[in-house]
């Protein structure tokens, strides 16, 4: 078994969301904490928890990550954290994983499975830290965690699509 913790300065969680139905409009979340146990032998025996603090939104527009701050959507001051917790991992190729788990955002847990490449072989850093990273990725619908707030187009749909597309990209420090 390897033990890694998640370096939040160099991780980060993307997402992407239908806006207006015509164009995609992408964030980020920083500040990603956690633990990832891999076990090269056995990967169903590995486990990841990571933590993100749901107030780390940014989307390049202030407005917009006030209002995604809000109780229409992440209600931070009640929901400060989005955590995944794993429950199951299965080797999908000879570096890819898929890895099930516990996702709870707005306090709401779902199962979700995401798809991983990695991790990558180890590094050594030039301060003499042993280093991996790893990739992952999941689609969710957005009203299955309670994040119901939309407005209806005069022309038909809706201003926030209901999928939204979650990307994570993680360095790992050994400990």
């Amino acid at each position: 078994m390897i033990t890694y913790s998640i370096d939040p300065a160099h991780s980060a969680a993307d997402f992407k969301v239908r806006h207006l139905m015509v164009s995609n409009v992408r964030g980020e979340f920083s500040g990603l904490t956690g633990t990832v146990t891999f076990d090269p032998r056995n990967p169903a025996n590995s486990k990841i928890d990571a933590r993100i603090p749901a107030a780390n939104i940014q989307t390049r527009d202030p407005q917009r990550d006030a209002h995604l701050k809000s109780g229409d959507f992440l209600d931070v001051e009640k929901f400060p954290e989005i955590t995944f917790v794993s429950t199951g991992v299965a080797k999908n190729g000879d570096v890819e994983y898929k890895v099930t788990g516990d996702l709870t955002i707005h306090g709401v847990t779902k199962q979700v499975t995401l798809d991983v490449e990695g991790p990558t072989p180890e590094v050594k850093d030039p301060w003499g830290n042993v280093k991996a990273g790893a990739s992952a990725k999941t689609k969710v619908n957005r009203k299955d965690f309670g994040l119901l707030w939309n407005v209806a187009l005069e022309t038909g749909g809706v201003l926030v699509g209901e999928e939204v597309s979650i990307h994570l990209d993680l360095e790992l420090a050994r400990q």
